[in-house]
């Protein structure tokens, strides 16, 4: 059995393999370096590098995994620590942690971002009932790095357990405290966690440190947890499977899958497919993309969902789109997917240019969109498909 570890799984251009074709490796051991903005990978087993292309180094696994890994190298500072081992952001884009992190907020603050916005996904709420210590010290790890005074931990109140264990542990930290999210989507968005907790209502473009904030995701936060404590790089993932497969329709969570292994593995693990299936989709609903079974695990993978087999539309189609949830190309993806023909493409209102990329004015609070349907409709457009996060 081979995994596959693709060489970019960060913000920034792919990582240069350290590691040779025919060489034995070990998990935790160091296989690919940042060439400019990225962050180390590691192998997640022990085995035989079989082949390395442009885009991924596959490793073919030994018989026998032991438990043991390659620890980073010991360091007192916690930024290095960080760096070795390798973190990104779990939740998002993947950008690196230790540049994210390199920052005096001068007494401000360092948010967790429990959110977990995206329909169906749950292994972050599963982290927190299970070991909300570790989120707790997280916090903690990067206020000292970042001079904050103040820690928060942003959450949907429908998340009860969670929230009882999270304000349990918080009534003896002075500095951190319990905050509450609203119950839509895109909760999780720097900006609305920022607009919600703060009050602070950051423009297109800006990032939290705007207002003296770092935020960051909980699983991140448990990654660096364990390279401080254990000297441990990021070798495996959380996910959550649901949709159409047997025993994870209402959402299944694996944690501590290992980073680089096909996915199908863990469908198999769940029984496999309801039939009827359609497509499988990495990451959330609003923002997930086209996967296949042999897609490897990544830093940045937090679902695997398979929907239903796409409708038959066969009539002339409008797409809006939306920053906050699908992109044109997805929308389009989906349309043709179904046998449709997309005659006109329009932004939702709430996009405006910022740096030659489009962004959302108001994330969370969207407007009607009658005018941009007429348009699309005047344009030949028989029905609409739109990525527009609560529409």
């Amino acid at each position: 059995m081979n995994i596959e570890l693709l060489l970019k799984q960060h913000v920034g251009g792919p990582c240069n393999p350290i590691v040779k074709e025919g060489e034995e490796v070990k998990k935790g051991q160091l296989v690919a370096e940042p060439n400019g903005l990225g962050a180390n990978i590691h192998s997640s087993v022990y085995g035989k590098v079989v082949e390395i292309t442009e885009d991924r180094i596959v490793i073919e696994l030994d018989k026998e995994q032991s438990e043991e890994y390659v620890r980073i190298k010991d360091t007192d500072d916690n930024l290095e620590a960080i760096k070795e081992a390798g973190i990104v952001g779990a939740g998002g884009a993947g950008f690196p942690t230790h540049i994210k992190y390199n920052a005096d907020l001068d007494g401000g603050y360092v948010i967790a971002n429990a959110a977990e916005c995206e329909p169906n996904l749950k292994h972050n709420i599963k982290v927190i009932e299970e070991n909300p210590e570790i989120v707790i010290r997280g916090i903690k790890y990067v206020m000292e790095i970042s001079n904050a005074s103040k820690g928060y931990i942003a959450i949907k109140a429908k998340n009860e357990k969670a929230v009882k264990v999270l304000e349990k542990l918080c009534e003896r930290e002075k500095d951190i405290e319990v905050k509450f999210l609203p119950n839509m989507y895109p909760a999780g968005d720097e900006r609305v966690i920022v607009r919600e907790l703060l009050g602070v209502e950051l423009k297109p473009g800006q990032l939290p440190l705007e207002a003296k904030s770092i935020i960051s995701n909980v699983e991140t936060l448990k990654n660096v947890v364990l390279a401080i404590e254990e000297r441990k790089p990021v070798i495996t993932k959380d996910i959550t499977l649901a949709g159409r497969i047997k025993d994870a329709h209402d959402g299944r969570v694996i944690l501590d899958v290992p980073i680089g292994m096909p996915i199908v593995n863990y469908i198999e693990e769940c029984g496999r497919y309801v039939e009827p299936h359609g497509e499988i989709v990495l990451g959330g609903p609003f923002t997930g993309r086209h996967g296949e079974e042999n897609t490897p695990v990544s830093k940045t993978l937090g679902g695997i969902l398979v929907g239903m087999p796409f409708p038959n539309e066969t009539r002339k189609i409008g797409v809006l789109e939306c920053e906050c949830g699908a992109q044109k190309d997805r929308l389009k993806e989906i349309a043709e997917g179904m046998g449709g023909e997309v005659v006109a493409s329009t932004r939702c209102k709430r996009m405006t240019e910022v740096d030659g990329r489009y962004r959302c004015d108001l994330p969370g609070i969207c407007p009607g969109q009658a005018e941009k349907v007429l348009s699309l409709k005047k344009q030949g457009a028989e029905v609409i498909i739109t990525g527009t996060c609560e529409d």
